[in-house]
């Protein structure tokens, strides 16, 4: 693609910092002619509004506030759907590549390219499984726009390769006919984080960035903790994140009488403060579930977690479940140790601290761990990632 007379949109929910974005980031470094982003908070923890924003190259020509999110669910998508619709067709231009980074998203780029306004469109999936959504009429909508969006788009973009064999087994979309996808993972900025030297990182702080949800695992984390500590002294956990279980968590560490080695900061949404925040940690933890509550397969079977390449691009190596496609992959190169689940969605406590303890107590092999995993990360430098996709034969095949 000819970034420097080209047009593209790239529409999303946002929550933090993702995909969209650094696809956003991406296009704007190679100077672009024009670069329309249209975003819609996720849900009520997305502090915001929908708006729209039109870059040339980084500049910045113009940011409008599309709506006032003031509900979610069927009735709030279908707002945002026209309020997407109506935001890019008063611009009056064509477009050579709308990427949705949700099928709601995407959805509107496959309408606009209906109407003659968009030439090429690519629905990224970020976050896939069986039941989206508790809600029936959610879940049977959600379903259908994806379908719906894997037919219609020209291309999709499966964060994980699991994605495609999912749809297949659960819901009768064969590869063989939808075969149009294919796996354009999660990314990480590998030069523009800055590593502290070893010397200078905590050797004793462990690490977890995400929603406190009931399926975070940081729960088991807590409960691992009074054991960790017979073998480290003064450790000492990171939790970064929001969400319902908050405050349990925090009256959970009291209880544990362990709330002085357990630091909770709240959400932080500025990236380059997270980045700052993170660093010198040692290890992160990513204790993703393989079922939910109704015995369901959950959101890291199918996904591909960014908080797993966060921390490995920081240096740190991760303890994970067996959950994520590439988990085992992560322990066999040596860049992190893998959970086993020895009971029913609940990870073993005792596990988790001797996994906590191997990488921790001893400097050569917290070493050795973090050198292996900044080398495999670089694999997923969203350079690399764009170049590939945005400039690979289906994509460019018309300048």
């Amino acid at each position: 693609m000819n970034f420097k007379s080209s047009r593209v949109i790239v529409a999303t929910h946002y929550l933090v910092y993702g995909c969209a974005q650094a696809l956003c980031d991406y296009l704007k470094e190679q100077d672009i002619n024009e670069l329309l982003f249209i975003a819609h908070p996720l849900n009520s923890y997305a502090k915001g509004d929908s708006y729209f924003e039109i870059f040339s190259g980084n500049t910045l020509l113009k940011k409008e506030i599309l709506a006032k999110r003031t509900s979610f669910g069927v009735c709030g998508y279908i707002k945002e759907i026209f309020w997407s619709l109506r935001a890019i067709v008063r611009q009056k231009k064509t477009y050579k590549l709308f990427v949705g980074a949700d099928n709601v998203s995407a959805l509107v780029g496959i309408i606009l390219k209906k109407l003659g306004r968009v030439e090429k469109v690519a629905y990224w999936t970020l976050d896939y499984r069986p039941v989206r959504f508790e809600n029936r009429v959610m879940n049977t909508v959600f379903h259908w726009l994806d379908r719906f969006c894997v037919s219609f788009a020209d291309e999709t973009w499966n964060v994980s390769p699991k994605m495609s064999e999912g749809r297949e087994i659960f819901k009768g979309m064969a590869r063989k006919k939808f075969n149009r996808q294919k796996v354009v993972p999660a990314g990480i900025w590998f030069d523009k984080i800055k590593r502290l030297p070893f010397e200078d990182i905590d050797k004793k702080k462990l690490l977890f960035i995400g929603d406190l949800g009931r399926k975070s695992g940081v729960d088991h984390v807590l409960e691992a903790i009074p054991l960790i500590l017979r073998s480290i002294t003064g450790f000492q956990f990171l939790v970064i994140g929001g969400g319902q279980q908050e405050e349990k968590f925090k009256n959970r560490a009291k209880e544990l009488k362990i709330d002085s080695h357990v630091h909770f900061t709240g959400w932080i949404r500025d990236r380059k403060k997270l980045e700052i925040l993170i660093k010198d940690s040692a290890v992160g933890i990513a204790l993703y579930d393989k079922y939910d509550e109704k015995g369901e397969l959950a959101f890291g079977n199918f996904s591909d977690p960014g908080k797993i390449k966060d921390y490995m691009v920081s240096g740190m190596p991760v303890i994970l479940t067996d959950v994520p496609y590439n988990a085992r992959e992560i322990e066999e190169k040596e860049c992190g140790k893998v959970i086993n689940k020895l009971h029913f969605d609940r990870p073993d406590k005792t596990e988790i601290a001797q996994a906590v303890v191997d990488i921790l107590q001893d400097d050569n092999t917290l070493q050795k761990y973090r050198s292996n995993s900044i080398n495999y990360i670089k694999m997923y430098d969203w350079h690399r990632i764009f170049q590939k996709n945005l400039c690979g034969e289906d994509m460019c095949s018309s300048r």
